[in-house]
């Protein structure tokens, strides 16, 4: 079950309640700073991969033990 969090929204496409994991994506990949986010496709998008590469590092990062990814 994912998690989502209500107060954000993905800056692009306003999708709302992203996911924990679209959240620690997005501050793994772009900044732990950073205060606008973006949703798996929308992510995917401005990086230039593809979704299925995002997935992957997701589980790349939980396998690690980032804790963003619990």
């Amino acid at each position: 079950m994912k998690k989502s969090i209500t107060n954000c929204q993905c800056i692009s496409c306003g999708r709302k309640e992203l996911s924990k994991n679209e959240i620690g994506i997005n501050k793994k990949l772009l900044g732990d700073k950073i205060e606008n986010f973006y949703c798996i496709e929308c992510l995917a998008d401005y990086l230039g991969v593809s979704n299925e590469d995002i997935y992957e590092k997701i589980e790349e990062f939980r396998a690690e033990g980032c804790k963003l990814f619990e």
